[in-house]
């Protein structure tokens, strides 16, 4: 499908002054996790509680994800995937789509927040940032549906190595009520598992498990402020149950991996997007490098 929608996924860089892009090392450094949170990540599969956004990028944020819900937005086509309600279910709706940073600025330029970008590149090892693609999600109240039991990398072995990374983050206030995160600690030890149905029955993963991994299946919940969020380990057991308070659940995603990774696919890797052939690094113009290390750093 063709739009004249001008695509912003040919910019690679901020576009606005929503975030300001650090110009020495000492100002990357504000932006560092601390070594305790990179252990706790390393051995739970997460680390959470990261200040993203101030409440101004988070307003312009939703302003922007108002418009982009509607299928009639002029942009709607430059995204990769859109679905009003992921679930069967016209009670339980689970809005999600691809690709939102090609069409609107604030969902743009968050790919180069430094407080995402510098910690990312921790995680990886302290590799170079390179974009997979984005998420949006909205639950709105009162029956905003669930999230299955998954792992990440299950949906992404289109890509090798896994030398992958999520970062989640809330753009209102999550609570257990609203429909939060919810992780299974330690699980990104377990290996791959088989794919659920993302939208359909919360347990869909159950039938995979073994014994012992049904045994150590005790999920917490990650409640987090608005602007705060939290970052995942590729093969990590997550999901989230229905929204059922007066209050909406929208959150963003950033997927990423190391840069270095190579497609494992000569297909489309996401509708709309210029296939790069198997065995061949993952870059141009839907896979920038987010962020290096910056020299002296």
């Amino acid at each position: 499908m063709t739009t004249s929608y001008p695509d912003l996924s040919k910019i690679h860089g901020l576009i606005n002054d929503l975030f300001t892009w650090p110009g020495t090392a000492a100002e990357w450094d504000a932006y560092r996790l601390t070594e305790e949170q990179i252990a706790h990540y390393n051995e739970y599969g997460y680390v959470s509680g990261i200040k993203f956004l101030n409440n101004a990028q988070v307003d312009a944020l939703n302003e922007e994800l108002a418009g982009l819900i509607d299928p009639e937005h002029p942009g709607n086509a430059l995204f990769h995937e859109f679905c009003s309600n992921e679930s069967s279910d016209p009670n339980a709706v689970l809005f999600h789509a691809l690709g939102a940073w090609r069409i609107t600025p604030a969902f743009h330029d968050i790919l180069w927040n430094p407080a995402f970008v510098m910690a990312a590149s921790q995680l990886l090892g302290n590799r170079g940032v390179r974009f997979w693609h984005d998420q949006l999600f909205y639950k709105p109240a009162l029956h905003g549906g669930v999230v299955a039991w998954h792992q990440d990398y299950s949906y992404w072995t289109r890509t090798i190595p896994m030398h992958h990374l999520t970062c989640w983050i809330g753009l209102d206030d999550t609570t257990t009520e609203n429909g939060c995160l919810y992780y299974v600690p330690g699980s990104h030890r377990w290996g791959l598992l088989e794919k659920p149905e993302l939208a359909g029955e919360m347990n869909g993963l159950d039938k995979y498990l073994t014994d012992e991994q049904k045994a150590e299946f005790k999920p917490v919940p990650i409640e987090l402020k608005k602007g705060s969020g939290t970052f995942h380990h590729p093969l990590l057991v997550h999901g989230s149950y229905e929204n059922k308070s007066e209050n909406a659940r929208r959150a963003v995603v950033i997927n990423v991996f190391a840069d270095g990774t190579l497609s494992d696919s000569n297909k489309e890797l996401m509708a709309g997007a210029t296939p790069i052939p198997k065995g061949e690094p993952m870059g141009g113009q839907f896979h920038p490098l987010l962020f290096q290390e910056p020299a002296g750093a």
